[in-house]
């Protein structure tokens, strides 16, 4: 299995599928967050912080613009050790978001206000897994 972290989606087909309706009921976004060492911002702006601290900032942004949109923020945890298969480098953050629905997800994240913080998104990010996630009833 190859792993590619991206910032932001790039195959068109994926985007398309990330508009369409999506699974009935709430959906919980696992996010697997890997930081620069550094924060490199777009508009090429100075600053002295890492990564994870620009990306903080996006992270404080979101947990109050997801709840106009009835999500909210479930669980971020650092990652601390690989206990089971292997990766050539880990993770740095898992953060789980739940959100109504996918048209929920799109519509925060198509925002002014989501593409506001985004930026710190941006500055901050190596790269980043999203994996869309149901309940299972049955386990």
């Amino acid at each position: 299995m190859d792993v590619i972290n991206e910032v932001l989606p790039t195959d068109p087909d994926r985007i398309t599928e990330m508009m369409a309706e999506g699974p009935e009921g709430p959906i919980f976004m696992v996010n697997l967050l890997k930081f620069k060492e550094r924060a490199e911002y777009a508009d090429g702006r100075e600053t002295d912080l890492s990564g994870r601290e620009a990306y903080g900032l996006y992270g404080q942004a979101v947990s109050q613009i997801i709840r106009q949109y009835d999500g909210e923020v479930i669980f971020v945890g650092d990652v601390t050790f690989l206990s089971l298969g292997q990766v050539e480098e880990l993770w740095d953050e898992v953060a789980i978001a739940k959100y109504p629905n996918r048209a929920a997800l799109w519509a925060m994240s198509t925002s002014p206000e989501w593409n506001e913080a985004a930026v710190h998104r941006a500055a901050g990010l190596a790269g980043q897994l999203n994996i869309e996630t149901v309940s299972n009833p049955f386990g």
